[in-house]
């Protein structure tokens, strides 16, 4: 009979596992948990990721409950206490170099020539409450940040890093690489004209939105071609001087524009941009696109295990978070390269019920094969039945 391997297994199969055995070696992730290897706890995380199973207990009963299906995944049974052990020792870089790897792959399978190349960034809290005591409060939440570079075209996280909730976004996304050519776009939170140089001397340029305590004036207003865009309207387009006070007394010497615009609701608002070619309108357009961040970051807490937590222990926590954005950049892969066309939502709560199902992903909305016995011919009711030796 042909052998079929797994939905789980068939996600799984973009994770060379000799590489990953390289990665591991190199960071001796083994050294204290030779019996749950780091390819069992990433396994197991990312199931526990895709079935939407929501605590520690119930994840290690319902993998258990499937051994028959451990062999082809190169993994074996667990038990709680290992799992929780591990946890806290296993480092964290281990999966932060398979989500590097997975999401590089997408980047090259998915840019096309000609195509923008656009990083949206931006954090989300990740709250955790007073049961974690370690847990850092920012004045509105106690719990750790998750931070993003996101490429909308491609709907591809290119990079990740968590951090306590107290640390100000922009110190982590100036730690962000930058790439010539990219357009990177974030909201006030990530104002730092040394940052905004050093975009601007890697050859990309940004689009942000301007702060009421910072003061640029009018050198140039340029000529409108056109105004109207998708539920917003341009007041103005100027090239602008930096001339209030920095902080530390860095100024801010870049070309820059000032673009103020009025949304179909009223409100307005201004953006700042070193981008010299592009019309107001298109980096108007570039700035409206920082909302599927947001939206990506409800999905994941809708449809991943984020909000639930396995583990109290700092170390566990983070390494449940870079698992889940593992888990959604395997399911992307596995929609693309499997050519599904049903939408995402639903291709994932197929995934969690069918997990362990022996199909092939493009079928994963179609009935199993199955082969019934031929029915018996039935006896006409009223008549007796006679055996002849």
């Amino acid at each position: 009979m042909r052998f079929s391997d797994s939905i789980l297994g068939e996600i799984l199969k973009p994770i060379c596992h000799r590489w990953f055995d390289q990665v591991v070696a190199r960071h001796e992730a083994d050294a204290y948990d030779k019996c749950f290897t780091s390819w069992d706890h990433l396994v197991l995380l990312i199931y526990a990721q895709l079935s939407g199973v929501g605590s520690l207990r119930n994840v290690v009963a319902t993998w258990n409950a499937n051994a028959n299906q451990h062999y082809h995944l190169g993994c074996d049974q667990v038990a709680r206490s290992t799992v929780s052990d591990a946890g806290t020792r296993r480092p964290l870089a281990v999966f932060t170099e398979v989500f590097d790897m997975l999401s590089g792959q997408v980047d090259r399978a998915t840019r096309r020539e000609g195509e923008q190349m656009l990083t949206l960034i931006d954090s989300t809290p990740i709250q955790l409450g007073k049961i974690v005591d370690w847990a850092k409060w920012n004045g509105r939440i106690r719990g750790l940040k998750l931070h993003v570079a996101y490429n909308p075209v491609s709907d591809n996280p290119t990079q990740i890093q968590i951090t306590d909730a107290n640390i100000n976004d922009v110190t982590v996304g100036e730690q962000f690489k930058i790439e010539a050519g990219t357009a990177y776009i974030f909201d006030k939170a990530y104002c730092k004209y040394r940052w905004w140089t050093a975009i601007h001397e890697a050859e990309a340029t940004f689009v942000t939105r301007q702060k009421t305590s910072a003061k640029f004036r009018a050198t140039h207003f340029r000529k409108l071609e056109e105004r109207h865009g998708d539920g917003f309207q341009i007041i103005d387009d100027a090239e602008v001087k930096f001339i209030s006070k920095s902080k530390g007394g860095f100024k801010l010497s870049i070309p820059m524009r000032r673009i103020r615009l009025r949304r179909d609701e009223g409100t307005k608002i201004t953006l700042l941009t070193n981008d010299m070619t592009r019309s107001a309108v298109e980096i108007a357009a570039l700035y409206k696109m920082r909302w599927q961040i947001e939206l990506l970051f409800r999905w994941i807490k809708q449809h991943l295990q984020i909000k639930k937590l396995i583990s109290n222990d700092p170390n566990a926590i983070r390494l449940q978070i870079v698992a889940a954005m593992i888990a959604y950049v395997l399911l992307r892969m596995a929609a693309h390269r499997n050519l599904v066309k049903i939408p995402i939502i639903r291709f994932a709560a197929l995934v969690a019920v069918r997990i362990f199902a022996r199909t092939q992903v493009a079928l994963i909305d179609k009935p199993l094969e199955s082969h019934p016995s031929k029915p018996k011919p039935k006896r006409p009711i009223g008549q007796l039945e006679f055996g002849y030796a």
